[in-house]
């Protein structure tokens, strides 16, 4: 199944329908209400952000975007949002978004990814490590959180 990624705004309906799905699943794996990071919608709007969604069949299958800022400034951008439904897993489809997201940052000006992810989400963790994200110093909301995971990428 082909992954077709349009950009989209974070505030879509299609954005906010992934959004509540993959807060679920952090509320799953972690407890609570999910990432409560504060997160505004314009932070992901052209030229500091960019949220994508990869549909197959015109069916939503997988998210991410990038804001711009992180422990380097403006020259890095944290990725977030990664998520591919349960019915999509397994395709290769994160790893696509993934590849979009880092284009589209490079094309933007930004020299390095930054995220976190959790130590309850180890396909996450592996999806990185395999992309060539290193560990780095913990930054932003989840610094001081003994689950967290926080992983850099310089892009070259």
């Amino acid at each position: 199944m082909a992954l077709e990624i349009r950009v989209v705004s974070y505030g879509s309906d299609d954005a906010q329908l992934l959004t509540a799905e993959v807060q679920a699943e952090y509320g799953r794996r972690y407890g609570g209400e999910g990432d409560i990071s504060p997160m505004d919608p314009a932070q992901f709007d052209a030229p500091d952000g960019l949220f994508v969604i990869g549909y197959v069949d015109g069916v939503p299958a997988a998210s991410g975007g990038w804001r711009r800022g992180g422990p380097l400034g403006h020259a890095d951008a944290e990725i977030k949002r990664m998520f591919v439904r349960p019915q999509f897993a397994r395709q290769g489809h994160a790893r696509t978004v993934l590849a979009e997201l880092e284009r589209t940052a490079r094309e933007a000006g930004i020299t390095r990814l930054v995220l976190e992810t959790g130590l309850a989400q180890p396909e996450a963790i592996a999806l990185y490590s395999s992309s060539g994200y290193e560990n780095i110093t913990p930054f932003g909301f989840y610094a001081a959180y003994d689950d967290s995971v926080h992983f850099g990428k310089v892009l070259g």
